[in-house]
């Protein structure tokens, strides 16, 4: 499974955020709740229309985003 399959980006759905396909869930807020201490069961309970499948793409697209990030040292 690729996070692409359960991960959209939209400009009409929360400005063009990643969300959970067919939610307006975004996918930082997902990775907030896990940051804040959320267990998966935690989640699934609260949102019971997410699947743990759903999670792990959210974490999937974080880690690729992250990847994908370059950072260049200032020379001051």
């Amino acid at each position: 499974m690729s996070w692409q399959e359960r991960i959209v980006i939209d400009p009409e759905i929360l400005v063009g955020k990643p969300v959970i396909k067919g939610t307006r869930l975004a996918v930082e807020f997902i990775i907030e709740l896990l940051a804040q201490g959320w267990s998966e069961a935690d989640i699934l309970r609260n949102y019971p229309g997410m699947t743990q499948e759903d999670i792990k793409a959210c974490l999937s697209y974080a880690s690729n985003a992250l990847q994908a990030e370059k950072v260049y040292p200032l020379n001051v």
